[in-house]
């Protein structure tokens, strides 16, 4: 009776390890799974999205979010009316620590001199592109490898991680 009780107990505990596992491990996205994608219309305010396919390269959290800023910042189809980063920006890195995605952007952005209605556009899109995937909650801007106080036009404060409060 005792050896019965005892493999219950080990059957139960097994099930609830694997249970969760399941629950809390973090799992790779499935290949053909999609991906929302903000852009700001051309009002400056108005946010909306639109559904991409997730590369079948991107196994893991990382590689959907890098995929998912490239696609941010290459900006929705040429004849949707949008609010875009300067042609020639680049996604140079994206990294995840904890809910924060920190987001290395170069090329042209580095030199770019828009105005703050531009820069809040590009970036309110780029933020709520990423805190849309699990677990990220803040996106951190670096430009050229380095964290910047602003853009070279100056509007935007990049010092801190930006949330979708931030707007």
């Amino acid at each position: 009776m005792r050896l019965l009780r005892a493999l219950v107990v080990v059957a139960l505990l097994a099930v609830a390890v694997y249970a969760g596992y399941r629950l809390f491990a973090p799992q790779p996205p499935a290949a053909g799974n999609v991906v929302a994608v903000y852009y700001c219309k051309t009002d400056g305010q108005t946010l909306a999205k639109w559904i991409v396919s997730v590369s079948p390269k991107a196994t893991d959290t990382k590689s959907v979010a890098f995929y998912a800023t490239a696609q941010a910042v290459a900006g929705p189809p040429a004849d949707t009316p949008a609010v875009r980063f300067p042609a020639g920006t680049v996604v140079r890195s994206v990294a995840l620590e904890g809910p924060t995605a920190t987001v290395d952007l170069g090329g042209t952005i580095a030199t770019a001199q828009s105005g703050s209605f531009t820069e809040a556009g590009e970036f309110k899109a780029l933020v709520w592109t990423l805190t849309s995937l699990p677990g990220i909650n803040a996106v951190q801007v670096k430009i050229g490898g380095a964290r910047v106080p602003t853009l070279p036009g100056g509007h935007l404060e990049l010092d801190e991680a930006l949330t979708r409060q931030s707007w």
